[in-house]
């Protein structure tokens, strides 16, 4: 591989490095390394002798602008010996004026020219850096030295032209620094109105297509404006004349006008017939076609042969097109048409794109190569037209020679036979008409023995987990082999986190504690060895255990905020904590600042006021890492008291407006102002609430009761609080008045068949609005013009006697004082007693949906019969045998209410193959009616439920072992098992092959499946099935054994132990939930896995192994009111192979103090005492059996356990009641409820108790409107709920 002909490149990919380590032995190496734009270089330490290599310079053009001082040139290289500069402009031998000084090698290639005299030295530079080793050379550098520009002094004659013609106004505007803005204006600096008419060209010249009389002006000016050196400047006015049109013949005749003669078009821009634009790669391609004649022409654009292209615009009233960055596909001939009635023009352009130079990939790169190979400096430039290549040696142009060991083969310059006199700076230049590119190639032809520039038993630190670089820069010619060995092993270190840098360091990431030590770094080649010692020590990070907290703190009080960390203690000596406000640092000497005390970590703020509210950083570090933690200080206060309360715009004595001058919010806007008032004559002394104001408001409307004398006072409140009330003001009295309202509120119920109770909400006694008030009640029954009844009465309430059941009557509640009536009373209307229905539905059928759900239909019973307000329907099933097991006799009854008039009803949750026996009844306030004629029906045959438990054992080469329970609930006859199994791709999970199988034979539980792939992993699938279909599929991975490990196992295996686990059931409290069962026997000393997942979020938990033995498992810190679904499983891992599943709800959390006043009535006082009398006698009984050897003298403890964790669980509950079963009230329907520890779902049939799932009523209902939806087994989808007969509340309307 390595022949005299062949040269090795190291790549800074560090994939390339290792490649190179394999490599670094041989005899022929050499290192090429990357050539950027602004700096060349080989990397070479500067201790080795090397050329001169330009790191920095100048590029041109520089353009001096008349406001610079004066002009820097750049030129700054590197090299060994330090180079030497000299200057070249236009080619000749140029000495700077005045060279700047380089601080380390006091010389420079840098110069400066003065603004004074600038224009002398307007020329083409060229920097050449020398060393006894070589000369590199920069592009060449062009300064430009722009003269101001001007319109020269002219006089312009007159214009003059005949209307209809066209005209051409030349501007011939100054060069100047771009850019230049072009525009003609009139002398009084008003813009000429341009058009497709009149339009100005890119080179600033004015057209006009056909001359107007209007066109007569004598102050046509073309201004240029260059930006960048801030300068405007005008040609000279130009006088145009347009001569009229009007007919010699008609001169006599006033206002005969003759309109300009009609003229063939023709082009003012461009001349000729075709032209040629040429423009280099990614230039703006501009077209111009300015018309003349009359009517003014059209332009049309097309390309000839193709589309034009997307990127293209029309400007200038569509006489310019241009293409933006243009591309070589955009070469070729475009046309510009113009048209009128007259006739048509054109012109076609030659478009042609060129290239200026431009390495084809990068430029060449710099070579360091032994005595005695093949050096290939390749030039690949692209250019249009094909650039030419020039080659340079140390800066001066060479051919190819006789005799001489270079030949340069068209772009390739070849050194043959290389040796130590070759080394060199070579140049490569190419250019064309556009441009050119320039690279120096810095040519090293040496025989080194390896160089370690790195300090000996040089030491390094790192913090555990950080990255760390060992150095050991080696330079060597062949390049050396770097290897690195721990001192305690001789071995050469590998790994991952061990990567060989290209300078033949070792960087270590994520350092261990294991990593500290000596290390040394070896460096060979063929010219020798060196080794160098590192020595590491690997330190224990800084960390902030307890960070400071944002924290909300009342003005005056002390803040307190935490910033406690971890460090290694080698580093104590530099170990320090900061604390910064806003980024400023905080002094906390006690001599500096008595507000801040820092104690153990936590800085304590006394007194806190505003001026301390901002955001505070901790930050603990030592002089090798940090770590930093932010919290937010918010200062609060409630706000003051408003002020200068005023009563003003006294419309009425009962309708005033109140204004107030808020006080300071303390940084906490103001919600709301509250008005209080006082009044002396039924509450003297006692300030109450008026009105609430929006904080952003300080007046108030208010509207005040007669018959009183008021003192008013505003307080402010913010997040914080309520702030001190302002003064009151002086009093105000209001005189008396008629009531101004009625009752409200007003009920009428019938507590009795034949009686009707009317209470109302009474006015307050402010709102009496004088002496003497009482209520007049008026009543007749509705729809008959009988008078009206009226009683006057002072209480709130009334009973009207020897009412007929159920009757409608109108009643009004009207108020008066001494003073007046109230307004008139509105109308409200009401039924007497109500009486229980006396008919029950007729008609009843029921129509089977699917297995679970049927649909119920009847006829209503007649209104009359209803004796009250319909509340609905109730429709009532009994459960009377399975039809798998029908000599067993089931009480299973369930109900459901479905409110307002209605002849149907969809009943969901039925049991599949069973016989059901259904009636229906209608219920109002007073309860149910009769039940009608009982419908017996039995339901279908439905799919099974999964699979009780399935295992994979004794896998053999070819066959597995499938073992598995039947399911808990068949919902049918069995007729078999549907295996289906698929071999699984163990590297990218994707099926290879699946098959599937059906099992006959109900009582069939295990399976083995022969044929298999040897050392394969197969995913099984096992379904139930009866005639309905198969049931939900239950999954198992297992892997066949190869040959190998086969000699190796016991010829079968045992199957998989599962607990078995009966009576399994839940306990849910709001934040925490108990999940129960019983293990047999055989099973107590098993284990299992309790999982959870929170239905909203989807992240599963799983907790420790739990022993059988204990019994149960509390799941702590649930969200209260939330969906969680719990497994119960034989291995910590999630897949589908639970012992039990079910989805459980927490509660709600109580209402603090709801209820409150619960405990001061009498009957509860006496029954509490009761309650702990009767505990008392219970705890002496257990204590003397206790003494006696009795039950609890014996509790195992796994038991005693399982009490005292009951009664945790009991005091939980009791600390958070059910606040669903307190909010019950008149109007809820279809109240269910479930027992407090209901069985989960797939517990065995002995642990199955009859209690349903809960169920939503407003699903129900939606869905008995036939809204709902069934899935594939007939169970409702969505939340509800089936009660005990015994739990069933009241129904009322």
């Amino acid at each position: 591989m390595l022949a005299d002909h062949h040269v090795f490149l190291i790549s800074a990919d560090p994939r390339n490095q290792q490649r190179v380590m394999k490599l670094a032995g041989s005899l022929q190496l050499a290192l090429l390394l990357a050539l950027t734009l602004r700096a060349v270089s080989l990397e070479i330490p500067l201790e080795v002798e090397q050329p001169p290599t330009i790191i920095t310079h100048t590029s041109g053009p520089i353009i001096a602008l008349p406001f610079d001082s004066s002009v820097s040139i750049r030129c700054e290289a590197r090299g060994n010996p330090p180079p030497q500069y000299r200057w070249t402009k236009d080619e000749e031998e140029f000495i700077p004026p005045y060279i700047m000084t380089n601080k380390t090698t006091h010389t420079s290639g840098t110069f400066l020219l003065p603004n004074k005299h600038l224009l002398q030295f307007q020329g083409k530079y060229r920097c050449y850096a020398s060393n006894k080793m070589g000369t590199a050379i920069t592009e060449e550098i062009e300064l430009r030295v722009p003269s101001i520009p001007k319109f020269p002094k002219e006089e312009i004659d007159p214009l003059v032209v005949n209307e209809g013609d066209p005209i051409i106004l030349r501007c011939n505007p100054p060069e100047g620094v771009a850019p230049r803005q072009l525009y003609w204006m009139s002398i009084d600096l008003q813009h000429i109105e341009q058009d497709q008419r009149v339009s100005m060209d890119i080179e600033g010249n004015l057209y006009f297509s056909n001359a107007l009389q209007s066109d007569s002006r004598q102050d046509y000016c073309c201004f240029a404006a260059f930006s960048k050196i801030r300068t405007i400047v005008q040609k000279t006015a130009m006088t145009v004349t347009v001569k009229s049109c009007k007919s010699q013949k008609l001169l006599s005749v006033v206002n005969a006008v003759e309109a300009p003669p009609v003229r063939k078009p023709g082009l003012l821009l461009p001349s000729g017939v075709q032209s040629e634009k040429v423009l280099l790669k990614g230039e703006e391609l501009k077209l111009e076609c300015i018309p003349e004649g009359f009517p003014t022409p059209t332009v049309h654009w097309m390309k000839m042969g193709q589309r034009l292209p997307s990127r293209r615009k029309l400007k200038n009233f569509g006489k310019l097109l241009t293409i933006s960055d243009v591309e070589e596909s955009d070469e070729g001939k475009y046309m510009c048409k113009v048209s009128n009635t007259a006739g048509e023009a054109v012109h076609y352009f030659d478009v042609i794109v060129e290239e200026p130079p431009k390495w084809l990939t990068e430029p060449p790169q710099s070579h360091l190569s032994v005595i005695g190979l093949d050096v290939h400096i390749k030039c690949s430039v692209s250019g249009k037209p094909q650039p030419d290549i020039t080659w340079r040696r140390n800066g001066e142009i060479f051919q190819d020679a006789p005799g001489s060991n270079r030949q340069v083969l068209d772009d390739t310059l070849v050194l043959h036979n290389a040796r130590p006199e070759d080394s060199a700076v070579y140049q490569c230049e190419a250019s064309n008409t556009h441009g050119r590119v320039l690279a120096n190639v810095n040519i090293m032809i040496m025989n080194m023995a390896p160089l370690i520039l790195t300090r000996d038993y040089h030491e390094y630190a790192v913090i555990l987990g950080r990255d760390i670089i060992l150095n050991c820069n080696v330079f060597g010619s062949p390049g050396p082999a770097v290897t690195w060995a721990k001192e305690d092993t001789e071995e050469t270190i590998k790994g991952e986190r061990f990567i060989y840098l290209q300078n033949g360091s070792l960087q270590i990431t994520s350092a261990e504690k294991g990593d500290g030590g000596n290390y040394e770094c070896v460096a060979v080649n063929t010219e020798g060895k060196a080794a160098v010692t590192a020595v590491l020590d690997v330190k224990d990070p800084t960390k902030i255990v307890h960070p400071p907290q944002d924290a909300q703190i009342i003005s005056g009080t002390t803040a307190q905020l935490m910033c406690q960390a971890e460090y290694d203690k080698s580093l104590r000596s530099t170990f320090e904590v900061v604390w910064r406000k806003d980024q400023e640092e905080i002094p906390l000497s006690f001599e500096e600042n008595l507000s801040y005390f820092v104690d153990d970590g936590m800085l304590q703020i006394m007194n806190v006021n505003l001026s301390d509210e901002g955001m505070y950083t901790c930050i603990a570090r030592t002089n090798l890492d940090e770590d930093n933690a932010t919290a937010q200080l918010t200062v609060l206060d409630v706000p003051d008291a408003p002020m200068h309360l005023k009563i003003s715009d006294v419309k009425s004595p009962r309708n005033i407006s109140l204004s107030w001058v808020p006080g300071s919010d303390h940084n906490s806007s103001v919600a709301e102002f509250v008005v209080e008032y006082e009044e002396s004559q039924w509450e003297p002394g006692r300030w109450k609430e008026l009105q609430k104001v929006p904080g952003n408001l300080a007046t108030a409307e208010l509207a005040l009761h007669g018959h009183l004398n008021y003192q008013f006072r505003v307080y402010a409140v913010n997040a914080v609080g309520p702030g001190p009330p302002s003064e009151p003001t002086e009093r105000h009295k209001t005189p008396p008045a008629a009531p101004e309202r009625n009752p409200e509120n007003i009920k009428i119920q019938g507590h009795l068949p034949h009686q009707m109770d009317i209470s109302w909400e009474p006015l307050l006694p402010v709102e009496h609005n004088g002496p003497g008030l009482e209520y007049k009640v008026s009543y007749r029954k509705l729809g008959v013009e009988d008078p009206w009844k009226d009683h006057l009465v002072k209480r709130h309430s009334f009973v009207v006697k020897n009412t007929s059941t159920f009757v409608p009557y109108e009643i009004k509640i009207r108020s008066r004082n001494s003073h007046g009536w109230g307004p008139e009373p509105k109308v409200v209307t009401g039924y007497s007693g109500e009486d229980v229905p006396t008919a029950a539905p007729q008609d009843v059928a029921v129509e089977l949906i699917n297995a679970t759900v049927l649909r119920v239909s009847w006829t209503p019973v007649p209104p009359v019969t209803v004796r009250g307000h319909l509340g609905g329907y109730n429709v009532q099933w009994l459960r009377k045998r399975s039809l798998l097991n029908p000599n067993k006799i089931l009480d299973d009854r369930q109900s459901l209410s479905f409110p307002g008039k209605r002849n149907h009803a969809i009943v969901p949750g039925l049991a599949p193959y069973s016989e059901y026996r259904l009636t229906v009844s209608v219920f109002n306030k007073k309860g149910n009616g009769p039940y009608s004629d009982a419908v017996t029906f039995t339901t279908s045959e439905g799919v099974p439920e999964q699979v009780h438990i399935l295992t994979a054992s004794s896998a053999q080469k070819d066959s597995i072992l499938l073992v598995w329970g039947p399911p808990l609930e068949a919902h049918g006859i069995l007729t078999g098992y549907l295996l289906q199994y698929q071999r699984i791709n163990e590297t990218t999970l994707e099926v290879v092959d699946s098959q599937e199988m059906n099992i006959t034979g109900a009582d069939t539980t295990q399976w083995r499946l022969q044929g298999l792939e040897e050392g394969s992993l197969y995913r099984f699938h096992l379904s139930a099935c009866t005639q309905a279909g198969c049931g939900p599929p239950l999954t198992q991975e297992s892997s066949t054994i190869t040959a190998a490990h086969l000699s190796l196992t016991p010829a079968v295996a045992s199957v998989q132990s599962i607990p078995a686990l009966l009576n399994i059931s839940s306990y849910v409290s709001d934040t925490f939930a108990k999940i129960s069962w019983t293990a047999r026997d055989e099973q107590q000393d098993s284990e299992l896995y309790v999982a959870y997942m929170n239905n909203r979020d989807g992240n599963w938990r799983v907790s420790e192994a739990v022993n059988t033995s204990q019994s149960f498992h509390i799941i702590d810190g649930l969200k209260p009111g939330a969906v969680y679904t719990v497994r119960l499983m034989a291995k910590k891992l999630l897949d589908n192979a639970s012992i039990f599943e079910d989805i459980i709800y927490t509660r709600v959390e109580a209402v603090e103090g709801q209820h409150s006043d619960f405990s001061t009535r009498g009957w509860f006082i006496g029954t509490m005492c009761a309650v702990a009398l009767l505990t008392l006698v219970v705890l002496m009984a257990c204590f003397l059996k206790r003494n006696k050897g009795g039950k609890y003298a014996g509790t195992p403890p796994h038991q005693q356990q399982e009490m005292f964790s009951m009664e945790k669980v009991k005091e939980k509950e009791d600390l958070h009641p059910d606040v669903e079963s307190q909010e019950k009230n008149d109007d809820t329907f279809c109240e269910y409820s479930d027992s407090d520890e209901k069985p989960l779902k797939g517990s065995s049939l002995c642990s199955l108790n009859g209690n349903g799932d809960t169920v939503s009523r407003d699903s129900l209902v939606s869905y008995a409107d036939g809204g709902g939806e069934f899935d594939e087994d007939g169970s409702f989808i969505g939340e509800y709920s089936v009660g005990e007969p015994s739990r069933l509340g009241t129904v009322t309307a």
